[in-house]
């Protein structure tokens, strides 16, 4: 029987957190296959499988309704909500809309889906001149839906990467901002580069010209306890399929953003500030299943902290202790990997440091004239899955002079990798490089 009081652990049990994860005991050979390609998308706990399938299998009905099963569905989605405004730490300052909803949290198909929906309530209030700050470093989905917005009369301008690493300089992004500047987008950490953007740093610059800041944490969100406020930005966005949860989209904006920006739901749907940003109605069921992230979250907390604890922090509080557990052996992961490749003098993309402070475990390097393909194919044949191309971050891969149809290679590690499967990884690329 667990201990219900340990001694407060110092590193993650990767064995506990392996165990939560069904997908992670399948192989098709005699070793089980090592899912490397995370940033695509993670692996499911059985707390989220079990939500799923539970609502699937007893509640797929319209919810809200005053029958058993659709008052528990409502209830059961309400709950979802509750934990996605959990992990932005959303819940601190008791945001709520005027119908007592959890707010300033909207919940679409995708994080796509939820910028381009964002983009759109915007561009209505757009004057012409309005400046709008992109980079050429996120993935294209907080790209392409702002740059279209010169078509409204809106002036883009570039913050653009340096051509050996891909890397931002917060230096440069002040010449781009003037009075006229809207909204500035960033990622916090490129699906590429991988390398932490200094948030609060541009904050600083968008506070002072009075522009949005809009933030995508899609490739940063699976690695670390997401605080809004600390942060300052205006809107931060991520993708909860990366974040061990179902195929969904969450976007916080702060409170009263949405009721300033055009309403793109229906329009008797006008006055509800959870209305206002998303234009179609939400998959029931994966809402729900949102809740068994923080669910699985709990399951770690308890497992390393004692199951008394829980009761005396908030919920991102047990999140933030949760991904210092993971923030170590992430890193543990990661720097043998960086080493190897530096040391065969492989191009990375983005920072080259091993410090978790500094980046996200998703190494992406240029595989030179091996190719991509052959690279991906050879891990593959040796059980191991990694990607290659340009990942939707097509100008990142332009900009630093990548022009192999083929692309480049990323390898995404998350907690419930393990280091043994980091040195089969090494040995293969050995083989191959």
């Amino acid at each position: 029987m667990t201990d219900p009081n340990p001694t407060p652990a110092t590193e993650l049990d990767v064995d506990h957190v392996r165990a939560q994860f069904p997908a992670i005991a399948t192989t098709d050979g005699p070793e089980p296959w090592i899912h490397l390609e995370n940033a695509g998308g993670s692996h499911l706990p059985r707390h989220v499988i079990d939500l799923t399938t539970s609502y699937l299998s007893h509640h797929r009905v319209q919810p809200n309704a005053p029958a058993g099963p659709a008052r528990t569905a409502g209830d059961l989605m309400e709950r979802g909500l509750a934990a996605a405004a959990a992990t932005f730490d959303a819940d601190r300052t008791g945001r709520t809309d005027r119908d007592g909803d959890v707010g300033d949290v909207h919940i679409g198909p995708s994080t796509s889906q939820n910028t381009y929906v964002l983009a759109q309530a915007i561009a209505a209030t757009l004057r012409p001149g309005d400046g709008i700050v992109v980079t050429n470093q996120d993935h294209e989905a907080n790209i392409g839906a702002w740059r279209r917005l010169a078509d409204r009369g809106a002036t883009i301008r570039q913050w653009s990467v340096d051509s050996d690493r891909g890397l931002l300089d917060p230096a440069d992004l002040e010449a781009l901002v003037d009075d006229r500047t809207r909204v500035i987008c960033v990622t916090h950490a490129s699906n590429l580069a991988a390398t932490i953007n200094p948030i609060a740093e541009v904050a600083e610059v968008a506070g002072a010209v009075g522009a949005m800041l809009v933030v995508d944490g899609v490739s940063w969100a699976p690695h670390a306890a997401i605080d809004v406020a600390d942060l300052g930005c205006d809107v931060y966005l991520y993708s909860t399929y990366k974040t061990y949860g179902p195929h969904q989209g969450l976007m916080w904006t702060r409170a009263g953003l949405a009721d300033e920006l055009t309403n793109q739901g229906h329009w008797f749907n006008a006055r509800r500030s959870l209305a206002r940003l998303t234009p179609a109605g939400p998959d029931h069921a994966s809402v729900a299943a949102i809740a068994g992230m923080v669910d699985y979250y709990d399951e770690l907390f308890r497992h390393h902290f004692g199951s008394t604890e829980p009761a005396k922090l908030r919920r991102w509080q047990r999140i933030a202790r949760v991904y210092d557990l993971v923030a170590t052996h992430e890193e543990r992961l990661m720097t043998p990997l960086l080493d190897f490749l530096t040391g065969r003098g492989v191009r990375i993309v983005g920072s080259t440091s091993t410090s978790r402070a500094e980046r996200a475990p998703t190494i992406a390097f240029d595989p030179g004239p091996v190719g991509g393909a052959a690279v991906v194919e050879a891990l593959a044949g040796a059980g191991i899955g990694v990607g290659h191309g340009h990942f939707y971050a097509r100008r990142l891969v332009d900009a630093i002079g990548i022009t192999d149809p083929e692309g480049i290679v990323r390898i995404s590690a998350v907690h419930y990798n393990t280091v043994d499967e980091i040195e089969r990884t090494i040995e293969a690329l050995d083989r191959v490089l």
